[in-house]
C-alpha cells in the first residue's frame, strides 16, 4: 500500500514541531524513509511541501535541512496572525452555519467549566479547537490554510504561558462567538482583534535547544488527520 505523502508531511512536520529534529538539522531521504518506514517517493514529496511552508530549507551540498527561522520571522507570524484572524472571525460571521456554531458554543461551555476548575492543559487543547473551528467557519480555504500552516509555525517557535486570568479569556472567546452567531461582522473582527492582540503578549520565542533524535518507527496512521 502506497503511504500518502500528505500523511508523510504531516509526519515530519509534527517532529519538527515537537523538537524531534532540531533546527539546522539535515533531513535526508533515507533517513525519514526508514523512520517513518515508508519509501522514498513520499518523502521526497513532503520535502518539497514542507520547504514551500517554511520548516524546511535546501542548502547547497548539504540538502534538506530543518530551517532556522530569526527572531524577526517568529515575530511577523504573530502580527500576521493578529491580521488574519480577525479577518477570519468576520467572514465566519457571514458564512458560519449552525453546526460551526453549535462546536463553538460547546467548545466555550467547556472552556469556561475548565477555566473555573484550573484545568490549565485542557484549555490550551480546547483554546486551539475554538480557533481552528472560527477558521473552518470562515469558508475561506485559502484563509483556513493560512491560519493552520500559521498554528504550526508559531507552536515550533514559541511557547505560550497560561492566561493570567483564564476565566475572562473564555468570556471573551464567548462574546466572539456571539457575534458570529448574531451575523455581526465588524464586532466579531474587532473582539478578535483584542482577544488576538491580548494572546500574542503571552508568547515567548523558544530558544533553539539540542533535543531528542531517536530513530524508533513512527506509526504513520497516527499522522493522518
Amino acid at each position: 500500500m502506497r503511504i500518502p505523502a500528505h500523511s508523510v508531511c504531516t509526519a515530519i512536520r509534527d517532529d519538527i514541531v515537537s523538537g524531534v529534529f532540531e533546527r539546522g538539522s539535515r533531513l535526508t531521504e533515507e533517513q525519514l524513509a526508514r523512520r517513518y518506514g515508508v519509501s522514498r517517493v513520499p518523502v521526497r514529496e513532503a520535502l518539497r511541501t514542507l520547504e514551500s511552508e517554511g520548516f524546511v530549507t535546501t542548502r547547497r551540498h548539504a540538502g534538506a535541512c530543518v530551517a532556522e527561522p530569526t527572531e524577526q520571522e517568529a515575530a511577523d507570524l504573530l502580527e500576521i496572525r493578529m491580521l488574519l484572524e480577525p479577518m477570519g472571525a468576520a467572514r465566519a460571521a457571514q458564512r458560519r452555519t449552525e453546526a460551526h456554531l453549535k462546536v463553538l458554543r460547546g467548545l466555550v461551555r467547556l472552556g469556561q467549566e475548565r477555566a473555573r476548575r484550573g484545568q490549565g492543559e485542557d484549555l490550551r487543547s480546547l483554546g486551539g479547537w475554538f480557533h481552528e473551528t472560527l477558521a473552518q467557519a470562515s469558508g475561506s480555504p485559502g484563509l483556513i490554510a493560512l491560519l493552520t500552516q500559521l498554528r504550526h509555525k508559531i507552536a515550533w517557535m514559541y511557547a505560550v504561558e497560561q492566561p493570567a486570568k483564564p476565566v475572562e479569556s473564555w468570556i471573551e472567546h464567548g462574546a466572539i462567538v456571539d457575534a458570529v452567531a448574531r451575523g455581526d461582522a465588524e464586532r466579531a473582527r474587532a473582539l478578535t482583534a483584542v482577544h488576538t492582540e491580548r494572546a500574542a503578549a503571552a508568547h515567548r520565542l523558544r530558544r533553539p535547544e539540542r533535543v531528542r533524535t531517536s530513530q524508533h518507527a513512527v506509526n504513520i496512521a497516527s499522522a493522518r488527520h
